[in-house]
């Protein structure tokens, strides 16, 4: 019987030791009995998935999980959502990522517009491409602040920053820069004037909540293309996430999308609905993916027990359940880490290696330890090449 995989991912998860944990890191406060079995069951170690000279991000980290070099492959962060809800490029489009966001005081308030709803962000987009759309410029609507801007006939070489990592930073110090990027600009300060008597934006100084007061455009690129998953391992895939970049890149490569019901990319997604999908996927594919976004935006927001918590229900919703389920084939493997950090301290992503936690036919235990940043560099296994990890996952 051939080997049935999962990989599991909570976004960000990995962090530093922090005072307020009393000198320990998430991954050592939170419960997680579930990771630490797997652990116990086979090894933990390290993996470097940002490659030097590139961003930490989810884009360039989730290429190198699912074992595909972003020093070959990686095209910008937009492509890849563009991917995920089937817009059309052609070779002279330009997209771009393009987040709701909070500018206060001139500050970058929040990235996520008070994460912002999908039927209020729909109306924002259509507003956008009512007012400021047209022949060359199209804005595309994805999910709560996270939508695309797609521009044709315009050829950019420019330097942009993410919102989620100038957090509280002076936004104008961070505005787009390099060729044609005044255009961008306009485009971002014409939002403003668009946005600021909106009536959603009235409602939710009303209830409290941060308005979308701008569009900020970043993670640019131009159509993206990867090699087929199946070809290049003999295996069948599926991705269960709720997020258009992860969506993106399971398409790109060939997986098959399972949507959940529920499943907002928040600490309140559907953790059991995600689970249940993945078990039930095990009966057709041989690989299941499971990303999970909610410690990553527990990280942007710094609340570290909003993030510990969504580890724990992780542990206890996802990895347990799909543990569990995959003990009852004659072969199996999982694999479970974050695919980069997003520490507390800073708000934003950042570029060390991180551990993973991997165990099932064929994988020899190595320091049964709980499952933490400091236990995995103590077993001295180190991939330096995220995207080789996989190999050693599947053909080990």
């Amino acid at each position: 019987m051939s080997c049935k995989y999962v990989i599991i991912i909570p976004d960000g998860a990995a962090d530093e030791q922090m005072e307020q944990l009393g000198g320990k890191t998430i991954f050592e406060a939170a419960d997680k009995p579930n990771i630490d079995k797997i652990c116990r069951l086979g090894t933990q170690g390290v993996v470097r998935t940002i490659p030097d000279g590139l961003r930490p991000g989810s884009d360039v980290a989730m290429m190198s999980v699912l074992g595909y070099n972003p020093s070959d492959y990686y095209s910008g962060r937009a492509p890849i959502e563009a991917a995920a809800q089937n817009i059309p490029l052609t070779p002279q489009d330009w997209v771009f990522r393009c987040n709701l966001v909070t500018i206060c005081d001139g500050k970058m308030a929040d990235h996520s517009a008070g994460h912002i709803s999908n039927e209020e962000a729909a109306k924002l987009i259509a507003e956008l491409n009512h007012k400021l759309g047209g022949s060359n410029i199209k804005f595309y609507p994805g999910v709560s602040y996270r939508h695309l801007c797609v521009i044709n006939g315009i050829e950019f070489d420019v330097r942009t920053e993410p919102p989620h990592d100038i957090i509280g930073q002076c936004a104008e110090k961070y505005l787009p820069r390099g060729k044609n990027a005044e255009f961008l600009i306009e485009l971002m300060t014409k939002s403003q004037l668009l946005f600021a008597e909106h009536e959603i934006n009235a409602i939710r100084r009303d209830l409290g909540e941060n308005p979308a007061s701008s569009i900020w455009l970043w993670g640019q690129g131009k159509q993206a293309f990867m090699e087929s998953f199946h070809k290049r391992f003999g295996l069948k895939g599926t991705a269960i996430t709720a997020v258009d970049l992860v969506r993106g890149l399971a398409k790109l490569i060939g997986f098959d999308l399972i949507a959940v019901k529920g499943a907002t990319g928040f600490i309140d997604t559907n953790y059991q609905g995600k689970a249940a999908a993945a078990i039930d996927a095990l009966n057709k594919y041989d690989i299941v993916l499971v990303h999970v976004e909610a410690p990553d935006e527990a990280g942007h927001a710094g609340s570290w027990d909003i993030k510990r918590k969504a580890v724990e229900l992780i542990d206890l919703h996802v990895v347990g359940p799909i543990l569990d389920a995959l003990q009852k084939f004659d072969k199996w493997r999982i694999l479970v880490m974050p695919d980069h950090a997003t520490p507390i301290a800073t708000r934003s992503h950042s570029g060390e290696p991180v551990p993973f936690a991997m165990a099932g036919a064929g994988i020899g235990g190595m320091l049964h330890e709980p499952f933490s940043e400091a236990n995995a560099a103590r077993t001295g296994f180190v991939i330096e090449h995220g995207h080789e990890l996989i190999e050693y996952f599947i053909k080990h």
